[in-house]
């Protein structure tokens, strides 16, 4: 998805997910803080082992097959 292009919302919402994890964690709330980090690792997973980074063209954006041509 296009949103999910920028490399610092794949590392910001990884981050966040993290983070929020331990907050539930400290609030002894395992159970959530077991689900986040569980969706906070699916992230990492999937933005930096499955997927390829888009590739940039030469003006900086991210580019893809649609709106070339």
């Amino acid at each position: 998805h296009p949103f999910f292009a920028p490399g610092w919302r794949r590392v910001a919402i990884v981050v966040f997910c993290f983070g929020w994890a331990g907050v539930e964690f400290a609030f002894a709330s395992p159970t959530w803080g077991m689900i986040v980090a569980v969706l906070g690792a699916y992230c990492v997973w999937q933005f930096f082992f499955v997927v390829p980074p888009p590739q940039e063209d030469a003006s900086g954006e991210a580019g893809g097959p649609e709106g070339k041509g």
